[in-house]
């Protein structure tokens, strides 16, 4: 029996370069590494909007904290201080606090804290008739940037409300 080689038609076989290889290969990893980016803006997008609605809900809280306070201007002998009916004189007061937002890590370890400090004053609009402008500033750094941001809330109070 006689071997039989196979003939190769160059046009019925052809093949890839070298060069179509590669530049493949490049196009391959640019749309690979456009998605992983995408997937990390995303993310990165979800955390700071989940901070930031944190904060808001820490300045939300510092100013009904403030709205909530007696303040009762008719009221004689006019006093103020916790007890009389003036509970929350125009001052200004800081608190500082753990941002609530979900962490990674044990409780309380210091690498999974968001610090933030809420800034909360007191101030008379008008005298005739009586009100007052309750604003709160949460200030509040974002890690992955380092940058500051600030959410406030303001509100506006007559007495007895």
């Amino acid at each position: 029996m006689r071997a039989r080689w196979a003939t190769f038609d160059s046009k019925a076989n052809g093949a890839f370069t070298l060069v179509e290889v590669v530049m493949a290969m490049f196009i391959f990893a640019m749309v690979i590494s456009g998605a992983i980016y995408g997937y990390v803006q995303a993310n990165r997008m979800a955390e700071w909007s989940s901070m930031s609605f944190a904060a808001q809900s820490y300045s939300s809280q510092g100013a009904e904290q403030a709205r909530a306070a007696d303040w009762r201007p008719r009221d004689w002998p006019q006093t103020n201080g916790p007890g009389t009916m003036d509970e929350l004189p125009p001052t200004n007061y800081i608190m500082v606090d753990i941002l609530d937002i979900p962490s990674k890590g044990q409780p309380g370890a210091t690498n999974s804290l968001f610090w933030v400090t809420n800034y909360v004053s007191v101030a008379n609009v008008s005298a005739n008739p009586a009100l007052r402008q309750i604003r709160s500033d949460c200030v509040w750094s974002f890690p992955v940037t380092g940058r500051q941001y600030t959410n406030t809330v303001i509100l506006l109070r007559a007495p007895d409300q």
